[in-house]
Formats: C-alpha cells, sequence, structure tokens
C-alpha cells in the first residue's frame, strides 16, 4: 500500500514515515502545501495523510481540488484545531477522518486502515484467497497450515496482488503501490521480488497450483486469472 504524507513538521513527518514504513507501507512524503497538491493530484496512492496547516498550499485547499478533480483517494486530515467547526470545515471538504494533534500513533494506524478498507466493501484486516492467508495487524502469511516467512517488501507486494486475485497488474502498477516514489529500483525489481514470492508461495507446495503467475508481455497476477 502506499502513502502520502504532507506535513511541514519534519519531526511529525519523519515519525509518521518511520512507523509506516514499519508496518509495510510504501511511503512518499512533502514538507508544503503546493508540492503535497502536486503529487496528490498526480500520483495513485491508496491514501493519504494531510496536515491542515501548511506553508503554500493549505490542506483544505489540497483536499477541494482532489475532490474536484474526482479524486476519491481516502484522506485522514492532522491538525492542531479541535473545535467542533474546525473538524466540520475539514470533512465537508472531503476528508474522510480527522485527527487531532498530539495524537498516539497506534490510533493513527488504526485509521488509517479502517479507510483502507472502507472502500474494499469485505476486506479487512484478514485476507485469504487461494488457501493463502495474510493478516494485515500481525504481518503473518500462511498456505494452509504452513507459516510462511516474509519480509516487509514481499509482504506489501503479496498483499497487493491478493487484494485483487485473478486480475493482471502491471510492473508500472506494482511499482506505484508497492514501492515509494523515491525508491531507487531497477527494470527487474518487480521480477526479482516475484521470484522471491515463488520461492516462498509455490516452489514448497509442489503438489498445489502456482500461485504467482505472468501474463507474458502484461504483467503478474495472483491464482486462476479472470
Amino acid at each position: 500500500m502506499r502513502v502520502l504524507v504532507i506535513e511541514d513538521d519534519h519531526k511529525i513527518a519523519g515519525a509518521l514515515v518511520r512507523g509506516l514504513e514499519r508496518q509495510a507501507f510504501a511511503v512518499d512524503v512533502c514538507y508544503d502545501g503546493d508540492e503535497g497538491l502536486s503529487m496528490a493530484t498526480t500520483e495513485p496512492y491508496d491514501i493519504v495523510i494531510l496536515d491542515r496547516m501548511l506553508p503554500g498550499t493549505d490542506g483544505i485547499t489540497i483536499l477541494k481540488s482532489m475532490r474536484e478533480a474526482s479524486i476519491h483517494t481516502p484522506v485522514l486530515l492532522l491538525t492542531a484545531k479541535d473545535k467542533v467547526l474546525d473538524r466540520a470545515e475539514g470533512l465537508n471538504a472531503g476528508a474522510d477522518d480527522y485527527l487531532v494533534k498530539p495524537f498516539a500513533f497506534v490510533e493513527l494506524i488504526a485509521r488509517v486502515r479502517a479507510l483502507l478498507r472502507r472502500p474494499k466493501e469485505a476486506v479487512d484486516t484478514h485476507i485469504e484467497s487461494n488457501g493463502v492467508s495474510l493478516d494485515r495487524d500481525s504481518f503473518t502469511a500462511n498456505r494452509g497450515k504452513e507459516i510462511i516467512e516474509l519480509t516487509s517488501k514481499e509482504f506489501a507486494l503479496l498483499e497487493y496482488l491478493m487484494s485483487q486475485p485473478g486480475r493482471i497488474a502491471t510492473k508500472d502498477q506494482i511499482m506505484q503501490h508497492v514501492w515509494d516514489y523515491d525508491a531507487d529500483i531497477l527494470p527487474n525489481t518487480v521480477e526479482v521480488y516475484m521470484g522471491y514470492l515463488r520461492n516462498k508461495i509455490d516452489k514448497p507446495f509442489p503438489d498445489l497450483p502456482k500461485l504467482i503467475n505472468t501474463r507474458r508481455g502484461f504483467g503478474y497476477y495472483f491464482g486462476e486469472k479472470k
């Protein structure tokens, strides 16, 4: 999952980035509203964490611009303003949730997870498909009764593929959702990580169907192609 953090306080932004990366998110960060607006409206994100008070373009303007451009990415608005009218203004501008500073990171991550579940209807912290299960809270993976040890990036890649089983994802789509904007990735990075997943998901289970599949010239998919 790919997150955009727009926060001008470098200390808060740094803490958010470190915490989110430990939760297996790919994170981009902007420190002013102008750059934040550009990133939020030109790059694909699964969620945006947005400070309300920013140098340059303020958070409310960024929100309105996103919604006017029909960008429906969930937005968690951060602010020091805690009055009811302030919260209402943020929500009316298009925010999906509102968190007042100072906040506990455990609450922020819970709200992020809740927002990510919202557009996916039946999906929650547990994903199961084709005999493989993932738990987003404990970062555990199983195929049948066997535990699969995954790195954080392997987990994020498998999570993305399993969130749309049978649907082909191109290399570009995978890079946009699993790696952050500044990641130093080579053209064959996706292929390398797909190989890692095959070695852990398919190779140890020769009697079971292969789940990490390639449609040559198009991309990759999990399970049976739709």
